[in-house]
């Protein structure tokens, strides 16, 4: 073989790797341009569409990974969802909407903080789904407020934001679609009562959650005229602990009849789990929040030494949902996914549904435009629509609307707060979560 075949061969096979290694490197990229669906989900197609230019991009910062994983995974699907059904009936302000893919906030505030500055400082989007955990809106939302993004929460329940709203911290750039825990500490302080427990000990995590939450549930609790038996040193744990023994100690020993766990499923289930262990939990009724609610949290606990689940009998409160819109979000859902919503679906469904309407209702798709016309389209007065397709051709007509959600009416007041209902949920023997009722504010 002459020197210059053989030179001609080598460049032919450089070039050959050279393709091989962009296109693997393509195909990479593109994979990572993918959100991952919830478990039992479908990605959504929207999120491969190409935005038109001006569109409506929204985006979500909800926790894939992390303390609240098992309650964020499976809700992470609504958002697609929604923005499927606006696209397929024409779209916001004459463009479909672009679906920037969940950005993942691993139930951490850093790690929301750097998601929420990428969607609105890289993304560009107008308004954001999130976050879930109240400790990583607490941290996203001066982002949102500094970038004038529009965000509405799902989840995050601390009365904290009613408080931080009425001092004019988020400039009505934030809002959400779960109640505050001002009204689910008073739901489960009365559910607590109406089963005959009168003394409780609280254990909660150390975050904005879990403190706003104690702080409601005690008060609630105290003017039923119950006895909380650790009120003059409050238990409360590091959200990265991974030991318990002195805080079940504290907790259990005070010789309370229940103990209000207000925790997040993987930390919270080590702890009662730590519990059982030191023979602490026997005949103590556990009360539980919409923090630890998953149906993988009896399992997380685990079982007996005769196999029982160490759960079992416990009671807890989540936000229900009972709007208007809810047949028909379940209908979608189950044709969808083949199974029923999750928890918290509703909510986040109902957030981009009052991004999408109130961007339209402004005539524009920015966060200051969502931003003005948010509770224009959420209240009175206006038509009544629980369907978000016919609420965006009235407004495109110039009528006013009153949007009728999914998770309830939605009618957000002036520190972005909404009312809701409480389901009672008990963990049965099996270890499955079962609704037994529900509940409301006393």
């Amino acid at each position: 073989m002459s020197k210059l075949a053989s030179t001609h061969r080598f460049n032919l096979r450089k070039a050959w790797i050279a393709t091989i290694i962009l296109a693997a490197g393509m195909i990479m990229a593109a994979c990572q341009e993918q959100s991952t669906p919830p478990s039992g989900s479908q990605t959504s197609s929207t999120t491969a569409q190409s935005p038109a230019a001006g569109a409506l991009k929204i985006g979500s910062l909800l926790p894939a990974t992390g303390d609240l994983s098992s309650v964020g995974q499976p809700m992470l699907a609504a958002v697609p969802l929604l923005v499927d059904k606006v696209n397929q009936c024409g779209g916001v302000n004459g463009a479909a909407i672009a679906l920037v893919p969940n950005t993942d906030d691993q139930t951490d505030p850093t790690a929301g903080a750097d998601g929420m500055t990428k969607l609105a400082e890289v993304d560009k989007v107008a308004g954001v789904v999130g976050s879930f955990a109240s400790g990583v809106s607490s941290a996203a939302a001066p982002i949102a407020v500094r970038n004038k993004v529009m965000l509405i929460s799902p989840g995050s329940t601390s009365p904290i934001f009613t408080e931080r709203a009425k001092k004019g911290d988020f400039q009505g750039f934030w809002a959400r679609t779960a109640p505050p825990d001002t009204y689910q500490a008073q739901a489960l302080a009365k559910l607590a009562f109406d089963k005959g427990v009168k003394k409780v000990a609280t254990v909660v995590i150390n975050n904005d959650y879990g403190v706003g939450f104690e702080k409601e549930f005690v008060l609630a609790f105290k003017k039923l005229g119950g006895t909380i038996t650790n009120e003059a040193k409050p238990t409360r744990y590091d959200p990265k602990a991974t030991t318990f023994e002195t805080e079940v100690q504290a907790t259990f020993g005070s010789k309370p009849e229940a103990v209000a766990a207000i925790a997040y499923a993987e930390t919270g289930a080590l702890l009662l789990k730590t519990a059982y262990e030191q023979g602490l939990s026997k005949d103590v009724q556990i009360l539980l929040t919409d923090g630890s609610k998953s149906e993988q949290f009896p399992e997380q606990v685990g079982k007996t030494s005769d196999g029982k689940f160490i759960l079992t009998g416990a009671l807890g409160t989540v936000p229900g949902a009972d709007g208007k819109a809810l047949e028909q979000f379940v209908t979608l859902w189950q044709a969808k996914f083949n199974k029923p919503p999750v928890e918290y679906a509703a909510q986040a469904w109902d957030a981009a549904a009052l991004l999408a309407l109130s961007a339209q209702a402004a005539k524009t798709n920015t966060g200051e435009g969502i931003k003005s016309k948010l509770r224009e389209v959420a209240n009175a007065p206006g038509v009544e629509v629980s369907d978000v397709c016919e609420g965006l051709k009235l407004l495109k007509e110039g009528k006013d609307i009153n949007y009728q959600g999914a998770s309830g009416n939605v009618d957000v007041d002036e520190n972005g707060d909404v009312v809701g209902v409480y389901d009672v949920w008990r963990v049965e023997a099996d270890g499955t979560l079962k609704t037994i009722g529900k509940v409301k504010p006393q």
